[in-house]
């Protein structure tokens, strides 16, 4: 089973896309939309302080009637942010998201540096991915 550490070194788009708790919903969107991403990390300077997700827009902007130009994001992120460290392995960051209803997890090191984010479509890639390789192997001890 792979850790959080080496999925984050093989994803094909791979990055940390952030906004600083003054930046407005709508910048955070901004970047959401041109990075095709569902959430975005609330960095002050290299602190993760929160994140900023479509749900997250959809129960504290749209519904409340804020405005997303007129709202900072330290407003309505998420400012308990579940995070995985880089040793977890991938069933049990899979836990932690599906546990707690969510769809990003940033990953820190030791020092609480993030050194990326997974979403449940890497994991759950990994984990089809895992599952092929062991119908693989069973079938050919079995051809054997």
């Amino acid at each position: 089973m792979k850790t959080a550490r080496q999925l984050l070194l093989e994803k094909t788009r791979p990055g940390i896309f952030s906004v600083r708790p003054d930046a407005t919903v709508y910048q955070a969107l901004q970047i959401m939309a041109e990075k095709d991403i569902g959430a975005v990390l609330v960095m002050d300077e290299d602190r993760l302080v929160g994140i900023f997700s479509e749900r997250d827009y959809a129960r504290k902007v749209v519904l409340q009637g804020k405005t997303s130009a007129g709202t900072p994001i330290a407003d309505i992120m998420t400012k308990r942010v579940v995070f995985a460290k880089p040793n977890q392995s991938v069933d049990e960051c899979m836990a932690v998201m599906s546990e707690k209803r969510f769809r990003h997890l940033p990953v820190l090191d030791d020092d609480n540096k993030v050194i990326g984010v997974l979403s449940i479509t890497d994991l759950v890639r990994e984990t089809i991915a895992e599952q092929q390789f062991l119908i693989e192997q069973l079938e050919n001890y079995i051809m054997h």
